[in-house]
């Protein structure tokens, strides 16, 4: 292969999986959600083979599938972004990141409000839509930050672009995520800008995370170190910290990220176009609607059987999800611990049942084997297992 590409379809769950109630989840799946509202027309995933995993029972079977699938368990101690999109890379993260259903502590507000020389309002688990209309009309008088957290390790920061422009609010972020270090070393810090005015709050496309540094070198530093090309798009850039990525491009929506990928369809290179369509997860399970997640794999399906005729003979694509966010699940607006799906499309993939597998880090390995570069993870390859 010469070419690969690898969209995170973010938390696009399959199912859950067994130790998911032991995450506060009980019979979550964000794909059956999704089929139930009447709204899902995935035709080209459903050829592929996505009724056929493990566990789907809301989607047809078909008896050729044109690529290979499977279901991939999480490893790791965790169903948050930075952690998913790390074992796809191929670390597996044996200790959950640091959590705060209380707030965050003076010991890491205190150096915060000093640095920044701003108060803090909020300081607890609120939705990101709800936490502005509570706290904007405050912010905007006073100009305290709205910091807040969720259920996953994340420091967010809220503002109003007219209190405090972008540029000023990722310097705030970049002072809270040099305090966050050590125990208090949660995944994300997240810039949260909104524009409006009270009761007509709106967040603006100009959020921006800034993730740790992954621990141990990922599969993009391996890609990198051998002269292959590493491209992110979309959240990549950030989730990794800019590590092992040579070159990188923001979205907007995904329709934007779709756009880039097509672009860079279109590009000669040799090596890895890592994407992250973030809408799923950010505008449709989080919020908890159903139909909008539907509709968005919807298009998405619709791309993908434009984008598919595109690749070249040595071209693969992987499409997979870094933990699941079930927009029917009415216990809490976060993320679920669920199984992801896996599937490897090229003109030299057999198509295979790849069953049920261990780790989203079996990516990582694939990818590795395929281009034939060492990497030191507890993935384990099946490339052996697709490839003609």
């Amino acid at each position: 292969m010469k070419r690969i590409f690898l969209i995170v379809l973010d938390s696009f769950g399959v199912g859950a999986m067994p130790d998911s109630n032991t995450f506060g989840d009980v019979g979550v799946d964000t794909l059956a959600a999704c089929a139930k509202t009447g709204r899902l027309r995935i035709p080209n995933l459903i050829q592929a083979g996505l009724g056929n995993m493990d566990g789907v029972s809301c989607l047809p079977k078909v008896p050729s599938p044109t690529a290979a699938f499977g279901r991939l368990a999480e490893a790791s101690q965790g169903k948050d972004t930075t952690i998913g999109h790390w074992e796809i890379a191929g670390i597996i993260s044996e200790q959950p990141l640091p959590t705060y259903p209380n707030g965050f502590p003076k010991e890491v507000l205190g150096p915060f409000r000093e640095a920044t020389g701003r108060g803090v309002l909020a300081n607890a688990p609120w939705s990101g839509t709800a936490v502005i209309e509570r706290y904007g009309k405050e912010h905007m008088e006073t100009g305290d930050l709205i910091v807040y957290t969720s259920a996953d390790s994340v420091f967010q920061i809220a503002a109003h672009e007219e209190i405090v422009p972008p540029e000023q609010l990722y310097e705030y972020c970049r002072i809270a995520r040099n305090i966050l270090q050590g125990k208090h070393g949660v995944g994300r810090v997240i810039a949260r800008p909104f524009v409006g005015t009270p009761r007509n709050f709106v967040r603006t496309a100009n959020r921006h995370d800034f993730s740790l540094t992954p621990p141990k070198a990922t599969l993009l530093d391996a890609l990198k170190n051998a002269g292959l090309a590493t491209i992110g798009i979309g959240k990549i850039h950030d989730i990794f910290a800019g590590q092992g990525l040579a070159e990188f491009v923001y979205n907007k929506s995904n329709n934007h990220g779709m756009d880039h990928l097509e672009s860079y369809v279109n590009q000669d290179f040799t090596g890895l176009c890592f994407a992250n369509l973030v809408d799923f997860d950010m505008l449709y399970g989080h919020r908890r609607d159903a139909i909008g997640y539907a509709e968005a794999l919807s298009e998405f399906d619709r791309w993908l059987g434009d984008f598919l005729p595109k690749l070249e003979q040595d071209d693969m694509l992987i499409i997979t999800a870094d933990h699941g966010c079930d927009p029917a699940y009415s216990a809490t607006t976060d993320h679920t611990r669920e199984y992801v799906p896996v599937l490897a499309f090229s003109k030299g993939v057999v198509p295979a049942n790849l069953g049920t597998r261990g780790s989203f880090a079996d990516i990582a390995a694939t990818v590795a084997d395929i281009f034939g570069v060492s990497l030191d993870t507890p993935g384990k390859s099946f490339a052996h297992k697709i490839l003609k």
